[in-house]
């Protein structure tokens, strides 16, 4: 192995992956294209920052909100068999760890309020019910993207909705410290994709927004 079989390899491939440089694509079940948070517009209005942009809601917005998320990993599940020498692993299924992302807080509480909605559409607090899950999931593409924008790979959860949702901390001392929020999906399926299926799927999880 020599340094400029290395640099052959990795130029031969494209060069190396950034681990800044990806994509996050969903839209919440209960997403809708226009935004008809009342309070949420005075409150604005109040304050100065109102815009009628915010009136409708971009796609993009969540993921140029997304500080962080990770590619899921998948384990096998295996029982141990003894034979007559050894003990063998036998696999039997497979194990979805959940996946963490982390958003951008803005003045508007923006993604704080949309897993508000969100997680209360999933368990009432006000009638106690728990919704049938088909209504209240989504699929989340994540998506690892070249110095071009241009996706290399990426990932589709099926079936995916939030089941834990960070504490927002206050404190006088972090004077200058940025909001964040952190969220974890569970979800059913995981399926890797290529760059145009992908695509694809980011295309029409964007368009899904217009119903």
């Amino acid at each position: 192995m020599s340094i400029d079989r290395l640099k052959s390899t990795i130029g031969k491939k494209g060069g190396l992956a950034k681990a800044n440089r990806f994509n996050v694509m969903f839209t919440p079940p209960n997403g809708s294209l226009f935004n008809f948070d009342l309070q949420g517009a005075i409150s604005s209005a109040i304050a100065g920052n109102f815009n009628a942009k915010n009136l409708i809601n971009d796609p993009r917005d969540i993921s140029l909100l997304c500080d962080s998320v990770v590619l899921p990993g998948k384990q096998i599940s295996t029982f141990d068999h003894q034979t007559v020498r050894q003990s063998k692993k036998i696999p039997y299924g497979t194990i979805h760890d959940d996946v963490a992302l982390s958003f951008l807080l803005t003045n508007d509480y923006y993604m704080k309020t949309i897993f508000d909605k969100w997680i209360n559409s999933i368990v009432d607090n006000d009638k106690y019910c728990v919704a049938y899950k088909e209504d209240i999931v989504t699929d989340v593409i994540i998506q690892q993207l070249d110095e071009q924008d241009v996706p290399i790979y990426g990932v589709k959860l099926e079936g995916a909705f939030p089941v834990t949702m960070s504490e927002v901390a206050l404190s006088n001392e972090s004077t200058s410290q940025i909001q964040k929020l952190n969220v974890s999906f569970a979800y059913d399926k995981y399926v890797p994709q290529g760059a145009l299926s992908s695509t694809g799927s980011a295309i029409r999880s964007a368009l899904s927004i217009f119903g």
